[in-house]
């Protein structure tokens, strides 16, 4: 008996497209142009894979995924969402929901038939996917709106948020400065059940070793010269909900040690005190450093990277999701104009050139900044390279694989034919002449890829 996929799509091309390409390949197909008419079919049939559109008029792909998970029917059915709209909201609650796999149009028919493929033979395990089918019938919208991208890298962070967010367990956040790892760890917390109790922040760096111990486990009075009164400390402040210690690699040696206790027992004591503390919070830390060559070189205790390090999250860097450098622009462009009064117009075809060549070595907390400058130089009229700082246009911390070429000084057209053969070559050499993984990483088609190859005679 062929295996029997439901194709939920408001879109009569696509959906049509992909019934015929999955027909093809021996599977039974059920088709339904709105979330309505899916339900009457789900009601009568059970089939062994859905792929649903996220945004339909009436019913939308997140109500379908709410539907099936409270029908023990239908509950373990592979549910693959197929959407334009690729927000951190929609791709984290989608996996909270339960969804197999979370894909953004346009995609690779050929790779959505393999994903169909791998979805129908994990559908029969289901404990691996129990974890992210949980908090049915929350609708709660965590504050994660400054999490913004919809490229591979990103996605992947989104699912790994909506596959822990529900547990108790630590999580190390990794990533070069200016990434967003707060970002992440709020997002973590806020689709927790432990959203609606305290999210605090320790920043490692900040403070020297007698004051951080203080600020962590809190002080009685007469602990040491100064403190006149007993000082609550921010685990204890973090009582039920979360705690995030940043740059967790700057402890000393020390805290090291008293942390790794606090995070096994849940225990401490007040710097100048005898009574044990309970503390029941949930910690989550993150570094921009390289935890295993800290431990390699006796700075960091090999016994507490192994406790922080129960699920890693990597942060790209934004030269990895150079396709979130647009929409992140414009999402500050619209912050910074509103905050300061200005109308939001936009940015000129130069300075998304200019944009996308750059380098970036602060990574997204750099382009927050770059935008709000050039904001304030532009005063509510279209932004120009020169509302941008001088060192970008002027190639001085531009990103060295960007060769000589000097886009701006060449005629649009020609500018970004030289800019698509500059990310075609990176994407290949990054993937190591992988070309299935370097259309991945420029996030288009193969197709595509391998009509550029021959246009722009790359092909080796």
């Amino acid at each position: 008996m062929n295996e029997t996929i439901l194709i939920i799509d408001d879109e009569d091309n696509l959906r049509k497209t992909l019934a015929k390409i999955l027909a093809a390949r021996g599977y039974d197909i059920l088709e339904a142009s709105d979330g309505i008419e899916a339900v009457e079919l789900l009601r009568a049939s059970a089939p062994d894979l859905v792929f649903t559109d996220w945004k339909m008029p009436v019913m939308g792909g997140e109500e379908i995924l709410r539907y099936m998970r409270k029908d023990p029917r239908l509950d373990s059915i592979p549910v693959i969402v197929i959407t334009a709209f690729g927000s951190s909201h929609s791709t984290i609650e989608a996996v909270r929901l339960g969804a197999y796999d979370f894909v953004t149009k346009p995609f690779d028919l050929d790779e959505i038939s393999l994903t169909a493929e791998r979805a129908l033979a994990h559908s029969s395990l289901n404990h691996e996917v129990a974890h992210l089918r949980a908090q049915i019938g929350r609708n709660g919208v965590a504050a994660t709106g400054r999490l913004i991208g919809s490229s591979r890298a990103m996605v992947d962070v989104f699912k790994m948020i909506g596959k822990v967010a529900e547990t108790d367990s630590t999580v190390l956040i990794c990533g070069e400065s200016g990434t967003g790892k707060e970002l992440v760890a709020e997002a973590i917390h806020a689709y927790s059940r432990r959203k609606d109790k305290p999210f605090v922040v320790v920043n490692c760096a900040a403070l020297p070793e007698g004051l951080l111990e203080s600020e962590l486990f809190g002080h009685e009075r007469g602990a040491f010269t100064g403190a006149v009164g007993r000082k609550t400390g921010r685990f204890e402040v973090a009582e039920g909900g979360t705690i995030f210690l940043d740059e967790i690699a700057e402890l000393s040696p020390g805290l090291q040690s008293k942390l790794l206790r606090v995070l096994q027992e849940h225990t401490y004591e007040r710097v100048g005190g005898t009574e044990t503390v309970y503390g029941n919070f949930r910690a989550l830390a993150a570094t921009n450093r390289d935890l295993e060559a800290c431990v390699r070189e006796k700075v960091f205790r090999e016994d507490l990277f192994y406790r922080l390090n129960v699920v890693r999250i990597p942060v790209p860097s934004l030269r990895e999701r150079r396709s979130d450098i647009v929409p992140l622009a414009e999402h500050f462009l619209g912050i910074y104009s509103e905050r300061n009064g200005l109308p939001t117009v936009g940015f000129s075809d130069d300075a998304i050139l200019m944009l996308q060549m750059y380098s970036y070595p602060g990574n997204v907390r750099e382009l927050e900044n770059m935008v709000e400058r050039a904001v304030l130089m532009a005063r509510g009229r279209v932004v120009m390279p020169g509302h941008f700082p001088m060192s970008i246009g002027a190639g001085r911390e531009r990103d060295p694989s960007h060769d000589e070429v000097e886009f701006l000084l060449l005629p649009f057209h020609k500018a970004i034919a030289e800019l698509e053969k500059l990310l075609i070559k990176n994407a290949l050499k990054d993937s190591n002449g992988n070309k299935s993984e370097a259309a991945d990483r420029l996030q288009i088609n193969r197709r595509l890829l391998y009509k550029k190859l021959t246009d722009y005679h790359l092909e080796e």
